[in-house]
């Protein structure tokens, strides 16, 4: 039997993107021992996924705020020591990052990630034993499915499955949820366009719901909140909790964000805005109707994404 241990510790969207890779390993080896690292943020959502059998938080987000602290260190060992204890024989870093490379070293197994012409941060690529070669243009999921194929032996030619479809209940809810928020505001669509496509939600019937997670995000919320009837503005979640929320959704519509991935692992129908960012390399990946709008600029209306979901019957039935 194989003990295999992943690396990717962040982000949200980038985790999403992961879980494909995931369940294809555990196709490939069902008797394999299967780790994963990853920010303790995101620990609850890995743990979600039944190809995981352990999963160990790592803290560089909050640790790299806190290297004067004699307890930074004490974690840093015992993380360095849980690491080791796995007695991982196949370490793969699909994160491709230098932090994430100098993670998967404190592991004694062999190595595998991008060599310098496929990884982010080009440096990283020293710190493997194996490298492998896999474009930079190929999605998101794409990447992380061929590098973990190429790492174990195998060709990921089969549908892909972010293993999250089993929270869907039977009959989802009659809600939407207007995923606002992201990192980065040429990310943002503009309020008016969010109102008018809350507003014709509320016209068919569903309740909308709005998430959010910081004090930006929830300043918009109670604006949106105001002029959207019968909005609710969700309370404060863990990521595994918010999953089991977005599951039972009846249609999601987000810009280019980490959630908008998760309703689509879990099966959501969702309408995705681009507005800065590219589709072809990080849109969202699921079993469910997707629609995909805008990107590298092009602007999206609500008016667009209103007509699109009458036209494909995207809705459920009153």
């Amino acid at each position: 039997m194989h003990n295999i241990l992943f690396v990717k510790t962040s982000s949200l969207g980038d985790v999403v993107h992961q879980l494909p890779a995931i369940t294809d390993a555990r196709r490939q080896n069902p008797d394999a021992r299967i780790s994963w690292i990853i920010e303790e943020a995101f620990v609850p959502l890995a743990r979600l996924h039944p190809g995981v059998d352990e999963v160990i938080p790592v803290a560089t987000r909050r640790w790299r705020h806190r290297l004067l602290q004699r307890a930074t260190w004490r974690e840093i060992s015992a993380f360095k020591a849980r690491v080791r204890a796995i007695g991982a024989q196949i370490v793969i870093d699909t994160q491709g990052l230098l932090r994430s490379a100098l993670i998967a070293r404190t592991s004694g197994g062999v190595r595998h990630g991008y060599d310098r012409f496929s990884i982010r941060e080009s440096p990283a690529a020293f710190f493997y034993d194996v490298t492998h070669r896999v474009s930079r243009n190929l999605h998101a999921v794409t990447r992380n499915r061929t590098l973990t194929g190429l790492s174990l032996g195998y060709s990921p030619d089969w549908a892909v499955d972010c293993g999250l479809n089993g929270l869907a209940p039977a009959k989802r809810s009659r809600y939407a949820l207007l995923f606002h928020g992201t990192s980065r505001a040429d990310k943002e669509w503009k309020d008016t366009e969010w109102i008018e496509i809350g507003q014709w939600l509320a016209g068919q019937g569903l309740e909308v719901l709005l998430p959010w997670a910081n004090e930006r995000e929830h300043a918009r919320c109670r604006s949106l909140s105001e002029q959207i009837p019968g909005a609710r503005i969700l309370d404060l979640q863990s990521i595994d909790v918010l999953a089991r929320t977005i599951a039972a959704a009846s249609v999601a519509i987000g810009v280019d964000t980490g959630l908008l991935q998760l309703a689509a692992a879990c099966g959501v129908p969702l309408a995705a805005i681009f507005v800065s960012t590219q589709p072809s390399l990080t849109g969202p990946v699921g079993s469910g109707p997707i629609l995909t709008f805008g990107g590298n600029g092009i602007s999206t209306t609500a008016k667009q994404v209103i007509e699109a979901f009458e036209q494909q019957h995207i809705l459920p039935p009153p």
